[in-house]
């Protein structure tokens, strides 16, 4: 066997078992949980002793912990996550819609972000010790340590007026028109997208400019200055390709803080993806919708980390040596 498949099972082996450990753990946890949504369910007018028995029933919460951990096994193994207790839909086709919203809002934030903090790092080091590093650095250094929550309400404050800064569009909306609901969507996905894009490029910039700095300190790097390359061919050709390789790790191991900006984010702006869904399942104690989101999450992150090991053996293959 080579060393690379040899890397390849050894990744993939460590990430089936962190999504099986997810599993087990997401179950048992929230069944040790003072409290259940079927208790909830049963106080509303009309609710009984004999109407809570029946929900018990209905969603397998009379049987045995290890007999509900046994189904559920079963049911994923199918495909079935259970049915949302607040929704009575099934858990599949909720995070399914909300995953539809998360995805872009995401994916727009992090490659502005991405793109902002390499660009924004790249000129620091070009200047390092100057007045425009330093600048940088410190703006990179703020906006860091900002609390994602403190930086939505900034922007709803300064951008209310001009910006939407609720839900994913305008329910009074009359056109049916494609190009007016994707103008309207646009605009509902600014705010979010971009307080997620201010709350995690400062660590992308700081990462690049260390980067980028320790290449321009190498001895092959002095070399081609000495044989007269120029600044730009010397950044180009070495600095920004050995800056992708920790910034490739940097997303990975962020995936999860992501994540969990994620959840801040759509809350505040009313953002119906699987943040917001985690939240509402988390206050009314909606299990198979918690379980269900965190499955979905955890698996994703388990993925971006694996991706990211692939990418950095291709772009270093030393790594699989």
């Amino acid at each position: 066997m080579t060393h690379k498949a040899r890397y390849l099972i050894d990744k993939i082996g460590v990430a089936v078992l962190g999504v099986f450990a997810t599993i087990t753990l997401n179950f048992f946890l929230f069944r040790v949980l003072p409290g259940d949504a079927v208790s909830d369910m049963a106080r509303v007018p009309g609710g009984s002793a004999e109407l809570k028995q029946a929900l018990m029933r209905q969603f397998g919460l009379d049987k045995p912990v290890w007999a509900q951990y046994g189904d559920y096994l079963a049911q994923l193994a199918h495909g079935n996550m259970g049915v949302s207790y607040s929704s009575l839909r099934p858990v599949t086709t909720d995070l399914l819609a909300a995953l539809g919203n998360t995805v872009p809002m995401t994916l727009l934030g992090i490659g502005v972000s991405v793109l902002f903090g390499l660009a924004t790092g790249i000129l620091a080091a070009r200047y390092h010790d100057t007045p425009i590093d330093a600048l940088i650095s410190n703006a990179a250094t703020i906006v860091y340590a900002a609390p994602t929550q403190w930086i939505a309400i900034l922007l709803v404050l300064c951008f209310a007026a001009y910006l939407p800064t609720s839900g994913l569009s305008d329910p009074f909306a009359l056109s049916s028109d494609l190009g007016s609901i994707l103008a309207d969507r646009l605009k509902h996905i600014i705010l979010p997208s971009l307080t997620l894009a201010l709350a995690t490029f400062g660590q992308y910039t700081l990462v690049t400019r260390s980067a980028v700095l320790s290449t321009l300190g190498e001895d092959y790097v002095a070399a081609a200055k000495a044989i007269g390359f120029p600044v730009r061919r010397i950044l180009w050709s070495y600095a920004i390709p050995n800056a992708l390789l920790p910034i490739v790790t940097l997303v990975a191991l962020s995936a999860g803080t992501i994540m969990g900006g994620s959840v801040v984010v759509e809350t505040v702006f009313s953002w119906p993806g699987i943040g917001r869904a985690m939240y509402d399942a988390i206050v009314q104690r909606d299990y198979p919708m918690l379980q269900g989101a965190l499955l979905v999450v955890t698996i994703a992150v388990i993925l971006i980390n694996l991706l990211a090991d692939l990418v950095n053996a291709r772009l270093d293959p030393r790594i699989v040596e």
